[in-house]
């Protein structure tokens, strides 16, 4: 009898996080995750067996473009979700052009590039693209042009690629989380609030992905914005920033 292979899943900052999470849901789900990220030091989080880390900077394109390559080659690809992210704040003439080169890299062109390499497989298993973006994507981001912008960016691509590509079964989702409990602001001088309230959890956002994949078939949930009840932040002592 013919090994029937499961679907398979492809998730870009699947470390720590939000991609963690998304990665252990994904698991949960019944799906074979191919978790990309730049390191996994916190292993014990990762002792399912169906999930595979693959040690990649999302900025090194060649061996990026050959890793989804080997896995697509090998598992039919249903869903791909482009969760890795960078974020500098603070005002714009204080970035330089590495970190400017970063964030446009790895928040946008990054997942550009995988959106292109994988889309035949993604077209053949009527599958999912799903682009974690920010709600600073609709919004004007004083002391965060750069993140912003790139974000924006993800957002239009995600729009234009669903009316792109629908006609061929594949959805193209944006999900946009505000603050979140994560490592993102460890490059800023400011961190969540204190009250639960005014954060969302990495849960929620695998929350969103796992309803968007539990939508009937002709059916998609195009966009979804997620935020805390509270608009709330905490600023950071010159201590914490200096040991970021």
């Amino acid at each position: 009898m013919e090994d029937i292979k499961k679907r398979a899943a492809i998730l870009t900052g699947a470390s720590s996080g939000i991609g963690c999470a998304i990665s252990q849901r994904l698991t949960a789900l019944g799906y074979e995750v191919f978790g990309i990220g730049r390191h996994f030091k916190e292993a014990a989080s990762f002792d399912d067996p169906s999930f595979h880390p693959i040690v990649c900077d999302v900025m090194d394109t060649q061996k990026l473009c050959g890793c989804v390559k080997m896995i697509a080659a090998e598992w039919p690809v249903h869903v791909l979700v482009n969760n890795a992210g960078v974020g500098y704040y603070g005002l714009h003439e204080e970035l330089n052009p590495q970190k400017i080169r970063e964030l446009v890299r790895t928040n946008l062109e990054a997942p550009m590039i995988l959106t292109q390499q994988l889309l035949r497989h993604l077209k053949k298993q009527k599958g999912y693209v799903i682009n974690v973006s920010s709600v600073t994507a609709g919004a004007s981001n004083p002391h965060g042009c750069a993140y912003g912008a790139t974000k924006a960016g993800l957002s239009s691509f995600s729009r234009s690629l669903f009316d792109e590509t629908r006609k061929y079964g594949v959805k193209a989702v944006t999900i946009s989380p505000d603050m979140t409990d994560t490592a993102l602001y460890r490059n800023a001088d400011f961190a969540t609030g204190d009250e639960p309230e005014s954060y969302l959890l990495p849960k929620e956002v695998a929350d969103a992905v796992e309803y968007v994949l539990a939508q009937r078939d002709g059916l998609v949930v195009t966009e979804l914005a997620l935020r805390p009840q509270l608009h709330r932040i905490k600023r950071k002592s010159n201590q914490q920033i200096s040991g970021k």
